[in-house]
């Protein structure tokens, strides 16, 4: 096998290229007016962008990439918040029964891609209480604000 193959719908294709360009580090190598690939070496990755009508409720939990440390993690935090990125942090996390540190974030259709490294088994699938599944491997949802004027 050579790449992990992932596509994605998009709504808003230049949105999206903004924020995977960012979140890759990377140039797409084919751009069409409803389409875009990137070809990534590391991680061995053909991720593309398809322009389609969906709903946002789909069966996908999240994406993410596994790293050899925590400052690896970190490094990547960092990347992502210099590129103008959100990003949700949780070190010494309990999930998916593993300790672990990660970063999270969200392109703009609200898939939520996470960057981790495992520090140590678990017995125990999360942090929170035993039946909340809601806790483990996903970050909180991101909350739009959206200001009015202060005028009565």
């Amino acid at each position: 096998m050579k790449r992990m193959h992932v596509a994605v719908n998009c709504t808003d294709l230049e949105a999206s290229l903004k924020f995977y360009r960012s979140f890759f580090g990377a140039e797409p190598t084919k751009v069409k007016e409803n389409y875009a690939k990137f070809e990534l070496d590391t991680p061995a990755l053909h991720f593309s962008l398809n322009v389609r009508p969906f709903e946002k409720k789909g069966v996908l939990n999240h994406m993410g990439f596994q790293v050899d440390n925590t400052e690896d993690v970190l490094k990547m935090g960092d990347r992502l918040r210099e590129a103008g990125l959100l990003t949700i942090d949780e070190m010494g996390t309990t999930c998916c029964y593993a300790v672990q540190d990660k970063v999270w974030v969200y392109d703009p259709d609200g898939n939520a891609w996470e960057i981790f490294f495992t520090k140590e088994d678990s017995e125990f699938e999360s942090a929170g209480e035993q039946r909340d599944i809601s806790l483990c491997c996903a970050p909180p949802a991101p909350i739009q604000i959206e200001f009015g004027s202060w005028k009565k």
